[in-house]
C-alpha cells in the first residue's frame, strides 16, 4: 500500500520505563541525563524519531519520577542534529497560543525537526486534582477540535480569529515563524469514533496502538477513505520487541517479562481504576495479555531477528510508515534492534524492490 520510506523511532524514557518497574536489569530512571543519554545513543543508532509522552503526575503513583516533556524536548532540539522529536501534549493542559509559541520555538531551535501528538488524555487525577477538571471523552476532542485548529493555523503563521465553543481568539498572529518548511508536523493517535474523524480532518500521521496485523489493517483502511483536505495521512503505529537469535529464544524472554511484571499487578491496578472508562485503548489492552504500554507486544513483534524483519515489512507493506518502539532492557535491545533487525529490514525491502 504504502511508498512512503521506512523509519523506526525510541519511545523516550519520559516515565522510566515502558514494560515492568521491577526488571532487575533495568530499573525505572527518568532522569534528565538518562533521556539525554538515551537520545543521543538513538541517533547516533540510526533511529530516525522519538516520542516524547506526556503526563504531568506519573500514573503509576505519584511518588514516581517523571521527565518534563515540553522542556526536555526543547533541550533535546539544541543536542541532537536529525533525529525527529515529537512532543505529546493534551490541550486541556496548555492554551494553544501558548503551545503554538512553544512549538514553533522548539521547530526552530531543532532545525525542522519538531513535531507535536496531540493526545486526548485518560488519566482522571492529573487533571481532577489539578482543578482542570476531566470533561467526558467526546466533550475532550470536541476541545481539541478547537484546539488544533487554532495551534494550526499560528503555526502556519495566519493571524488567528477564532469563535468557538472553547476558545475566543481575536486576531492573534505569532513571529518568528516556522524557518525550515510550512509547519511542524502534527501525529494524532486514539481509536474511537472522535479520534478518527479528528485525525481524518486534521492530522499528518495517525498513531496505532500496537496490535495484530489485521487489526492494524482494518484501522488504516478506515482513516484512508475518509475524506481529506491535502496529503493523504501516513501511518506510525506502536510495538514492543523482543528480537533474539532464534524464536523460541524470544519466546522465552518474553515468558520471563510476564514473568516480572507480575509484581506490577498492583501499580496497574491503580492505574485502570483511575483511567477513563470509555478510553478504548484500555479496552484494546484486555483483549490478550501483554507487555509494554500503547499495545506493547500486541503487535507480535516478537521473534527471531529474521522473523521481526518480516513482520515488519508487513506492516510496512499494509501502510506503517513509522514504528515506534519500546524495549527492556532498553540500552542493550535498542542497540540489538540497530544492528540486526534493520540491516534484515533493509534487505528485504531492496529484493522486493
Amino acid at each position: 500500500m504504502t511508498g512512503a520510506s521506512l523509519r523506526f523511532g525510541v519511545w523516550a524514557l519520559t516515565h522510566g520505563s515502558w514494560a515492568s518497574r521491577h526488571h532487575p536489569l533495568d530499573p525505572p530512571d527518568a532522569s534528565w541525563e538518562r533521556n539525554r543519554r538515551q537520545i543521543l545513543e538513538a541517533e547516533a543508532l540510526g533511529y530516525d524519531a522519538t516520542l516524547l509522552a506526556q503526563h504531568i503526575t506519573h500514573p503509576s503513583g505519584d511518588d514516581q519520577d517523571l521527565l518534563e516533556t515540553w522542556t526536555g524536548a526543547a533541550a533535546l532540539a539544541a543536542l541532537t542534529t536529525r533525529i525527529e522529536l515529537i512532543a505529546a501534549i493534551k490541550p486541556l493542559l496548555i492554551h494553544p497560543v501558548v503551545l503554538a509559541k512553544m512549538a514553533l520555538q522548539i521547530e526552530n531551535i531543532s532545525g525542522g525537526r519538531f513535531a507535536i501528538n496531540l493526545v486526548n488524555g485518560w488519566y482522571r487525577p492529573e487533571l481532577e486534582r489539578a482543578g482542570i477538571g476531566f470533561p467526558e471523552h467526546d466533550d475532550r476532542y470536541a476541545y481539541g477540535r478547537e484546539w488544533v485548529e487554532i495551534v494550526e493555523g499560528l503555526m502556519v503563521g495566519r493571524r488567528v480569529d477564532f469563535h468557538g465553543r472553547h476558545f475566543q481568539i481575536d486576531g492573534y498572529q505569532l513571529r518568528p515563524g516556522d524557518h525550515f518548511r510550512r509547519r511542524p508536523t502534527i501525529y494524532l493517535g486514539g481509536e474511537s469514533e472522535p479520534a478518527r474523524a479528528l485525525a481524518a480532518d486534521a492530522a499528518d500521521v495517525y498513531f496505532i496502538n500496537g496490535q495484530p496485523l489485521a487489526d492494524v489493517q482494518v484501522l488504516i483502511q478506515d482513516l484512508a477513505r475518509r475524506p481529506r483536505r491535502g496529503a493523504p495521512i501516513r501511518f506510525g503505529m506502536s510495538a514492543f520487541v523482543i528480537a533474539r537469535d532464534t524464536d523460541a529464544e524470544a519466546d522465552a524472554e518474553l515468558v520471563d517479562l510476564f514473568a516480572i511484571s507480575e509484581q506490577d499487578k498492583p501499580a496497574r491496578a491503580r492505574l485502570v481504576a483511575n483511567a477513563d472508562p470509555k478510553a478504548q485503548m484500555f479496552r484494546t489492552a484486555a483483549k490478550e495479555a501483554r507487555v509494554g504500554t500503547n499495545g506493547g507486544t500486541s503487535a507480535r513483534l516478537v521473534g527471531s531477528y529474521d522473523t521481526v524483519a518480516r513482520r515488519i515489512v508487513e506492516f510496512h507493506a499494509a501502510g506503517i510508515e513509522l514504528f515506534m518502539l519500546q524495549f527492556q532492557p532498553l540500552d542493550v535491545n535498542m542497540r540489538r534492534f540497530a544492528e540486526q533487525v534493520i540491516p534484515r529490514v533493509r534487505r528485504l525491502q531492496a529484493r522486493a524492490a
